[in-house]
């Protein structure tokens, strides 16, 4: 099958500026349900990849996401919510996008097309054949996330990839492809709308797997949270209480603030 830019291809619906409000918004949510449907067909590659990034990261590798523009903004939000969520070390799981910092909220102008910077990036951080590297591109043709890919093969690093079109150039420079087709957007070629939300999809599917494969939850729970605001504090309370059957809110309170985590404090009744 030859590579078909459909991320570019004309919107379905025509004269936008000519629509009421309802349907602006009723034919965005009509587009929208064709996403999961196209993320579910994508399970099997997604399962492969998952497979690969546990075993890494459970033999003390990391995994890394970059991208550029929207792609680089949605893996930099995976990456810095795992930490906070399930209470593994910042750097385990890593966000870099084109651009650098300031690109997470300005555009920076041809960034994504430099081939050679994103393998400069990934050398800040020493990536070696222990680390995983997502490259996410909703074209699939990204060259600063295409060249990251090929230098990562060439030294024998784990690559995987998220785009949007079938047999992309990013599908080819990646070990374990990711291809979830959702077809034109409803603004012609604005990839930050479906292609987004099937990438911010396909990227909680990967860190939550991969998270659970660490043993980072219990149950359902997600017993290693940092408890860094009230509202965790609390969740994390009702979850102790829960654990190991205490009926006083404040001494579970005081208990898992000693321990800092729900798992800890649990593990301390089992001493």
């Amino acid at each position: 099958m030859g590579f078909r830019k459909i991320t570019e291809e004309p919107s379905m619906y025509r004269h936008l500026e000519k629509m009421s409000i309802l349907e602006i918004l009723s034919n965005i949510n009509e587009e929208d349900e064709k996403v999961s449907v196209a993320v579910k067909i994508a399970v099997p590659q997604i399962e492969k990849l998952v497979e690969t990034a546990s075993d890494k990261m459970l033999m003390g590798g990391r995994m890394f996401y970059i991208g550029a523009g929207t792609s680089g903004r949605l893996g930099i939000v995976d990456a810095s919510e795992c930490p906070p969520t399930y209470g593994v070390p910042y750097g385990l799981v890593i966000g870099i996008i084109a651009g650098g910092e300031k690109a997470i909220t300005t555009a920076v102008e041809f960034a994504e097309d430099d081939k050679e910077q994103g393998w400069k990036d990934l050398q800040e951080y020493n990536v070696s054949d222990k680390d995983v590297v997502i490259g996410i591109a909703a074209s699939g043709t990204t060259p600063y996330v295409i060249g990251a890919l090929e230098e990562c093969r060439k030294r024998g690093i784990i690559t995987g990839s998220i785009s949007c079109n079938p047999c992309s150039p990013v599908s080819a420079a990646a070990d374990f492809p990711i291809e979830v087709v959702v077809g034109p957007e409803f603004v012609t070629g604005s990839t930050r709308m479906k292609s987004g939300t099937a990438q911010k999809l396909v990227l909680n599917m990967i860190s939550t797997s991969v998270m659970i494969q660490l043993g980072r939850v219990e149950d359902n729970k997600m017993v290693n949270m940092q408890l860094t605001n009230d509202k965790l504090v609390d969740r994390g309370v009702k979850m102790l209480m829960e654990k190991v059957k205490l009926t006083d809110y404040d001494k579970a309170k005081e208990i898992l603030l000693k321990y800092g985590s729900v798992k800890k404090a649990v593990d301390s009744f089992q001493q």
